[in-house]
């Protein structure tokens, strides 16, 4: 563009030394003019630059969260309450989810760290509108709206253990174990001696019956 507005004003200033007729010169003229108007506002624009074509937006990193699996809850005829004991959480920094069978609450930025609290599907029905969450100077209170008045005995939905349970029960011996271990934990030197020695007879492959010798035959 540049080098043709040149050209054109090399050409019409040499046909002016020539030109003799007033009316001819007077165009010649005009039409410089215009030229020499148009290079200076091709000058004044620069080169134009190009943005280098982005191929695709940077991926943001995901968030990590520690989850906060243990916490004390307590209840009356209509409602839930769930006690987190954090300190240092910022209201404007947590998010809360409340659904009908559900609830997840995440907490940003407490000294350095994100937590993250909830029950996957609840014992009973809730009603999420009514569901609120209160930040107190030393823990977080998460307030659950019963849809139904009534005592829950549990806060997890009661089939999803007894499923768990059921599971177990396929293995014949899983049952037995895991009755040995708690009789293991809450009975005496004897009766520790006697599980000690009948588990390590049944990991050894003699397989003799794990409840023999305790309590007599059952």
């Amino acid at each position: 563009m540049a080098s043709d507005l040149n050209a054109d004003m090399e050409e019409l200033s040499h046909l002016l030394t020539i030109a003799k007729r007033p009316r001819i010169r007077a165009l010649l003229t005009d039409e410089l003019q215009q030229s020499q108007k148009a290079q200076v506002i091709a000058e004044s624009k620069g080169p134009v630059k190009v943005a280098p074509l982005q191929t695709s937006a940077a991926k943001r990193p995901e968030t990590s969260y520690t989850t906060l699996g243990s916490f004390s809850w307590d209840q009356d005829n209509e409602k839930i309450k769930v006690y987190l004991f954090l300190e240092g959480v910022n209201q404007e920094k947590v998010i809360s989810d409340f659904q009908p069978w559900s609830f997840d609450v995440k907490l940003h930025d407490i000294q350095g760290k994100n937590y993250r609290c909830g029950v996957p599907k609840l014992n009973k029905a809730i009603v999420p509108e009514k569901c609120r969450l209160t930040v107190k100077p030393q823990r977080v209170i998460i307030t659950l709206q019963k849809a139904e008045k009534g005592n829950w005995q549990d806060i997890y939905y009661k089939d999803d253990k007894l499923k768990s349970n059921l599971d177990n029960s396929k293995d014949p011996m899983a049952g037995i174990m895991d009755l040995m271990k708690n009789m293991y934990e809450e009975g005496d030197d004897d009766m520790k001696k006697t599980i000690a020695k009948a588990w390590s007879e049944a990991r050894s492959g003699k397989k003799p019956d794990p409840l023999k010798g305790y309590g007599g035959d059952v």
